[in-house]
C-alpha cells in the first residue's frame, strides 16, 4: 500500500507522488518570532516534524525546510513593550521555540531559514514580478496586483468578488485592488531597513516564504505544510508569487493542520484564549503533550482540556510503565530502539509476533496519516506484551522470547513516533533499578513474615520518592511517575 494524503489544493485524498523516486521536499511555515508560541502553533510544528520522521520510516530520503519571520511589525511593537532590540526579540523567541519544540521530542529541521538572511533573494523576486507586469510601486511601497495573476484563488477555492466580501484588507493609499498585497514595505523611522530599488524598507510577510522555499528546494516541490489558517491569504499569496514569477507549478502537494479549540473557539492571540507551549511543557510535560498533539487526525480541530490532557497522560504512561517492566525483566536482552528507524514503502521484512501490529501501524499512517489507528495499533501491542510479561515472571522461556520480539516492535514504533522514554543518564537508570528491586525485595519477605506495617512503610516510601507500584499475580511492578 502506498502512501496517501488530502491534498488541500483538490481537496480530496490522493496518491502521494514526489518530484523524484525515493525522495521528499517539504517545507512548513515556522514562527513569527515575537512572543512564545501557543499550544496551537506547536501542535502543528509537531505535526510537520511528525510527517517527516514518517516519510524517513517509509524509507524516503527527506529534505525538510522551516523559516522563522524575523522581521515583523510585531517584533518591531514587542521590541518597544520589552525595551530591546527587534534583533534581540528575534533571538530570545527563536530560542524559546527551539526549547519547546525539543522538550516536545521534536527534531530540527534539515534546514532553518530565516528571513533576513535573505533580503537579497526578496528583492531581486519582486523586481522580477515588477518587470513581468504583476507588482507596482507606490510612495515607496511595492503591491502585488491580485487582477493581473489568473490563478489567484485556486488553493482556496474562492473568486476575487468571494474574497473581498467579508474579508479584512489593508486600507493603503495607492493600491489598485483591496485585496492586493504587499511585497515591499516602505520604512518608518527608527524601524529596520535595507536598500531596495524603490528606496529603504523591509520585505511583506508572503514573499519570504516563496523566495526561501524555492531557494532550498526549488520549483514543483513536493509538500508545504501549516495550519489551515494560512490557506489564505498567506499560501494563496505564496502561489501568486513564485508562479507568477517562474510560469510553473510551485508546490505538488499542499496540506494543513487543523486548529486548536479553547471550548468553541479558535485558539488565537487575538481572542486572549491561548496556552502558551512554554508554560504547557512545565505544567504538563513534553512527551504528554505531543502524545495529545499528535493522537488524533492532522486534519482535525482539537480540543485542549484536562480531560483530553488526562488522557493522554493516562496512554503515554501505560506506553512508559511497559517499556520500563520489559527493561527490567529483559535485562541484557532488552531490544535498543533505532536512532532513525527506516521500513521500505512496500513495507518488507515484517516478520515474528510484532509484525501484525508494525503493519496495521503503517496501514493507518499511510492512509492520510491516520494517527488514531497508528496509536491503536501501539496500544493493542502493549497489551500482548503484557500478557507475554505476565507469562515470562511465571518462568515461560516461549514466552521471553515473544516478549523480546514484541519489545522490539514497541521501541521501533515508539522511535518513529518521536517518542523518548529515555533511562536516566550516566548509568543512574541501573543503580535506581537495582535499590527499588532490593526495596521490593525486603517488602516481599516483610509481606512473607506478616509484618504488613513494614511492608506497608516500604510501599508508602517508595511512592513518596516517586515509584508507583503495582502488585500482580506473578510479582510486584514498578515505574518511575511523579513524587507525592
Amino acid at each position: 500500500m502506498s502512501i496517501k494524503i488530502f491534498d488541500s489544493k483538490v481537496r480530496k485524498v490522493v496518491p502521494f507522488d514526489t518530484r523524484e523516486e525515493g525522495k521528499v521536499a517539504m517545507y512548513c511555515c515556522g514562527p513569527t518570532v515575537y512572543n512564545y508560541i501557543h499550544i496551537g502553533n506547536a501542535r502543528t510544528m509537531l505535526w510537520f516534524e511528525f510527517i517527516r520522521r514518517y516519510f524517513e520510516y517509509r524509507g524516503y530520503d527527506v529534505t525538510y525546510v522551516m523559516n522563522y519571520t524575523d522581521v515583523d511589525d510585531k517584533i518591531i511593537e514587542r521590541s518597544k513593550i520589552e525595551k530591546i532590540t527587534p534583533d534581540g526579540i528575534a533571538l530570545k523567541y527563536t530560542k524559546a521555540f527551539e526549547d519547546d519544540l525539543a522538550a516536545m521530542g521534536a527534531e530540527t529541521p534539515d534546514i532553518v531559514s530565516k528571513a533576513t538572511d535573505h533580503i537579497g533573494g526578496m528583492i531581486e523576486a519582486i523586481e522580477g514580478l515588477v518587470e513581468k507586469g504583476l507588482a507596482y510601486e507606490s510612495e515607496g511601497n511595492v503591491w502585488y496586483s491580485v487582477e493581473k495573476f489568473d490563478g489567484y484563488g485556486k488553493l482556496s477555492g474562492r473568486t476575487l468578488d468571494d474574497m473581498r466580501a467579508g474579508e479584512r484588507v489593508e486600507p493603503m493609499p495607492g493600491k489598485h485592488h483591496p485585496l492586493d498585497f504587499s511585497l515591499w514595505k516602505a520604512a518608518k523611522e527608527g524601524e529596520p531597513s535595507w536598500d531596495s530599488p524603490w528606496g529603504p524598507g523591509r520585505p511583506g510577510w508572503h514573499i519570504e516564504c516563496s523566495v526561501m522555499s524555492t531557494k532550498y528546494l526549488g520549483m514543483g516541490f513536493d509538500v508545504h505544510g501549516g495550519g489551515t489558517d494560512l490557506i489564505f491569504p498567506h499560501h494563496e499569496n505564496e502561489i501568486a508569487q513564485a508562479e507568477g514569477l517562474e510560469d510553473s507549478e510551485f508546490v505538488r502537494h499542499w496540506m494543513h493542520a487543523g486548529m486548536v479549540q479553547m471550548g468553541a473557539e479558535k485558539m488565537s492571540k487575538s481572542l486572549g484564549n491561548i496556552v502558551l507551549a512554554h508554560d504547557a511543557v512545565a505544567q504538563i510535560g513534553g512527551e504528554v503533550l505531543r502524545y495529545w498533539a499528535l493522537s488524533g487526525s492532522y486534519r482535525s480541530q482539537v480540543v485542549f482540556s484536562d480531560s483530553a490532557l488526562d488522557d493522554a497522560r493516562a496512554s503515554y504512561e501505560r506506553w512508559s510503565t511497559f517499556l520500563s517492566s520489559a527493561r527490567h525483566s529483559l535485562g541484557d536482552d532488552m531490544p535498543e530502539a533505532p536512532v532513525h528507524p527506516r521500513r521500505k514503502v512496500g513495507g518488507e521484512g515484517l516478520e515474528g509476533p510484532g509484525s501484525e501490529f508494525t503493519q496495521r501501524f503503517i496501514s493507518s499512517m499511510d492512509d492520510d496519516f491516520n494517527s488514531a489507528g497508528a496509536f491503536a495499533a501501539v496500544h493493542e501491542l502493549v497489551t500482548e506484551g503484557n500478557k507475554a510479561l505476565e507469562a515470562t515472571h511465571g518462568g515461560d522461556v516461549e514466552a521471553r522470547a515473544r516478549l523480546i520480539a514484541l519489545t522490539s516492535s514497541f521501541v521501533e514504533l515508539i522511535a518513529a513516533l518521536g517518542f523518548g522514554f529515555a533511562p536516566s543518564e550516566g548509568g543512574s537508570d541501573v543503580l535506581v533499578g537495582g535499590l527499588v528491586e532490593f526495596l521490593l525485595e525486603m517488602r516481599e519477605q516483610a509481606r512473607a513474615e506478616k509484618a504488613f506495617e513494614r511492608a506497608d512503610a516500604i510501599r508508602d516510601k517508595l511512592s513518596e520518592l516517586g515509584v508507583i507500584t503495582e502488585d500482580t499475580p506473578s510479582g510486584t511492578r514498578w515505574r518511575l511517575g511523579a513524587a507525592d
